[in-house]
């Protein structure tokens, strides 16, 4: 059997520049596209809302790309091929904008063709991704790789932003879509000059006989071994219920801001930047906590991701009790700590699927993580949508928009305890920084002693 060594931190530092070509792509089209289909050709906002949300729905498929992986054995070319299609993706999403300035019809087609290929291009991706990352970062390091790698993708999202505003004005369809292409061009050749030669010749090739090869389970069956496994299905739902409450303020914040407390539309923006300053801030505490009490108690996964998920819970009675108070609300402070409860309990559940990627029957590692990120996506898909019509729902049957906010932001507070109680159930209760033994024999495949060969 082969043995790996861990991933060292420039490996680490190399993943994360993955995720930031991921993250710099995805934001022009959840963002900049949104905008340019409502403001400058002034289509309803329902139709961006559609494309995004398909898009999520097709990372119902992740399971699948993370099986593929599971199969061949390696990850690099999965990360790479869907890298491929994400940029494909992320080009013909422009091409299809600039087209709905004048042939609506033919824009939309190629618009939603073209959101089909980033779903499956963040699915394929991401799911090798993040099981590369379980399968190779020793138990000590998972926290601060967590942080190290979705605070990149957040870098991602502001260098993009920064550089293709700068590109876009004055505004014409031609600029839109070089600019994206030219963004397209250099993610995935960032993205594969960082994964080059990671996995690396000692990478297990599982290159077996035809009998192994015939005994290799199809699909279905080893996604309903995952499923029937008791951990890798609580923390599937773990993951959809904490996400779906994570997700469903998103487009309901800022207009919560301006009704009841008169804030500008500049200042309901900046205050978004409260709270993802707070979300960067969480993640650091934890990875930090990592190294400096991870043999502590106070260190363990469980402990972050059940703290993080009732510290969201109460960040939402705040918000939810904040109505009546209006103005003297401390509503900046309220946010900031949102964000910071939420990258805490985000990154802890992150590294929680590090941990147990392993667990259970061997060979499962990208099914398992396939699935978890199938959960996050749907509920990603999900919560905002189901935000927007709570509020209107809640706004008709209580006749107030300060009532509205107040019963949506207490139900997103109990969605978070059942989130804690859960996490509580099925998250890693060893400390961050324990060298604890493996559960299974396929776990051995990594030691801490460095690259070595065992029969």
């Amino acid at each position: 059997m082969t043995v790996l060594s861990p991933l060292s931190w420039i490996g680490i530092i190399r993943i994360g520049l993955v995720q930031t070509a991921l993250g710099a792509i995805v934001v022009l089209t959840t963002s900049t596209l949104n905008r340019i289909m409502v403001v400058e050709y002034g289509l309803v906002a329902m139709l961006p809302g559609a494309l995004v949300g398909f898009h999520y729905a097709i990372q119902m498929t992740r399971p699948r790309w993370g099986y593929g992986s599971d199969v061949g054995g390696r990850r690099t070319p999965w990360i790479i091929g869907g890298m491929a299609v994400l940029a494909i993706g992320g080009a013909l999403a422009a091409l299809g904008t600039a087209l709905m300035g004048s042939m609506f019809y033919i824009g939309l087609a190629v618009s939603i063709f073209a959101f089909a290929l980033i779903g499956i291009g963040v699915g394929a991706s991401g799911t090798s991704l993040l099981t590369l990352l379980a399968t190779r970062v020793s138990a000590e390091r998972r926290p601060a790789a967590a942080s190290i790698v979705w605070i990149m993708m957040i870098a991602g999202f502001v260098i993009t932003a920064i550089f293709a505003g700068a590109q876009l004005d004055p505004y014409t369809p031609t600029r839109l879509v070089m600019v994206s292409s030219a963004v397209s061009v250099i993610a995935l050749t960032v993205a594969c000059l960082a994964v080059w030669g990671l996995e690396g010749s000692a990478a297990p090739q599982r290159q077996v006989d035809s009998e192994q090869k015939k005994s290799r389970p199809p699909f279905k069956q080893a996604f309903f071994d995952v499923w029937n496994e008791p951990k890798a299905r609580q923390f599937t739902i773990f993951v959809f219920v904490s996400m779906l409450a994570y997700s469903a303020q998103d487009l309901i914040l800022e207009p919560f801001a301006g009704l009841v407390f008169g804030f500008t539309p500049g200042e309901s923006t900046k205050l978004a930047g409260v709270q993802n300053g707070g979300v960067m801030a969480g993640m650091i505490i934890v990875a930090i906590a990592g190294s400096a009490i991870g043999g502590n108690r106070f260190g363990s996964m469980r402990f972050w991701a059940v703290g993080g998920c009732l510290a969201s819970a109460v960040a939402f009675i705040g918000l939810a009790v904040s109505s009546g108070y209006g103005p003297t609300w401390p509503l900046r402070t309220n946010v900031f700590f949102l964000g910071l409860a939420n990258g805490a309990f985000a990154v802890a559940a992150i590294g929680s699927m590090m941990g147990l990627a392993n667990h259970g029957e061997a060979k499962r590692e990208g099914t398992r993580m396939g699935l978890w990120g199938a959960a996050q996506a749907v509920a990603f898909g999900l919560g905002g949508f189901l935000g927007t019509v709570a509020i209107d729902v809640a706004h008709a049957v209580l006749g107030s928009s300060i009532a509205a906010y107040t019963a949506i932001f207490a139900g997103e507070a109990v969605l978070f305890v059942v989130s804690a109680t859960i996490a509580f159930k099925v998250a890693p209760k060893a400390a961050i920084g324990a060298n604890s033994q493996p559960e299974t024999p396929h776990q051995t495949q990594l030691q801490p002693s460095g690259l070595q060969a065992a029969e």
